[in-house]
């Protein structure tokens, strides 16, 4: 009698083991971005109200986007939904280019395990490898719940530095600024967009995390609760989770991403700043939106 209970034992606590290796998931995220505000540029005399309300609408489409995270206890892959070209997108390389300043573009794998990400981007025509440890915010565990889908949600908030290249992360000046702004400019006809906006050094982030899915994922590089993050919040940008598929019958192909130039994201981020710099030398004096965004 010893021995069968002994046998069983081992059974169920192999197939507990299996379980936990085998387990594996798949959320749907919604991302969401408020859009800048381009009226009261000074210097813009050439930009017409209908003009203003073209380009945030052509922000706000850019600026909504769906992604698909898909888990297993120590890693995930994070990457947008692929959708087919409409007629007046921004094609090929700048397409891309856009979707990487914005929060998409590669494949987002995080190693929780080893507390490492592996991100593929291309910008400017080249392909980017970029390989870091996975950033470890103090997050502050609140007492305050909702549901997400069912799920039940506990909040937590962290202090995040700001990424200089997530064009996200713009926020419009304060009105002094503009003053000011606006004296410097004062013998020039236009304004670059860069000079109404600002990136802050620091963002509060707002995360809501479910205990009933006990893993330390979540979207872009965001991690390190006891529970899957289902909505994030910086101020500027939300992504919430629409759905979630877990042990489906099919499994995901959960892995590094390997192409392109392998960088340190300290490096990839004094690439872009660079060229953001080059950029913004190129489109001073011109109107009609920020030099990342084309026309």
């Amino acid at each position: 009698m010893k021995k069968i209970a002994y046998y069983l034992f081992l059974v169920l606590a192999f197939s507990q083991v299996q379980a936990q290796k085998d387990f594996q998931g798949m959320a749907v995220y919604e991302s969401k971005t408020q859009t800048p505000k381009f009226e009261g540029m000074p210097g813009n005399r050439d930009i017409t109200p209908e003009m203003q309300k073209n380009m945030e609408e052509r922000m706000k489409k850019m600026l909504e986007k769906t992604f698909i995270l898909n888990f297993n206890k120590s890693a995930s892959v994070y990457k947008e939904e692929e959708k087919l070209d409409t007629p007046g997108q921004q094609a090929g390389g700048m397409r891309m280019m856009i979707s990487s300043m914005t929060g998409g573009g590669g494949t987002f794998y995080k190693d929780v395990k080893n507390k490492t990400y592996t991100v593929d981007k291309e910008f400017m025509g080249k392909e980017f490898l970029v390989k870091d440890s996975l950033p470890k915010l103090n997050w502050k565990l609140e007492q305050e719940t909702k549901q997400i889908g069912g799920y039940n949600c506990y909040k937590a908030t962290a202090v995040n530095e700001a990424s200089k290249t997530d064009f996200r992360n713009f926020r419009p000046k304060n009105n002094d600024d503009k003053k000011d702004e606006a004296k410097k400019a004062s013998d020039e006809t236009k304004t670059n967009f860069e000079d109404n906006f600002e990136i802050p050094k620091e963002i509060v982030v707002t995360a809501w995390y479910s205990p009933e899915i006990p893993i330390n994922q979540g979207p872009e590089n965001y991690w390190g609760l006891p529970g899957l993050i289902l909505e994030i919040n910086d101020g500027t940008t939300t992504i919430l989770c629409s759905k979630i598929v877990l042990n489906a019958k099919e499994k995901a192909d959960i892995k590094a991403p390997t192409n392109g130039k392998e960088i340190s994201q300290k490096e990839y981020d004094e690439t872009v700043v660079k060229k953001m710099k080059e950029f913004r030398e190129m489109n001073r004096g011109r109107a009609g939106g920020p030099p990342m965004m084309g026309r």
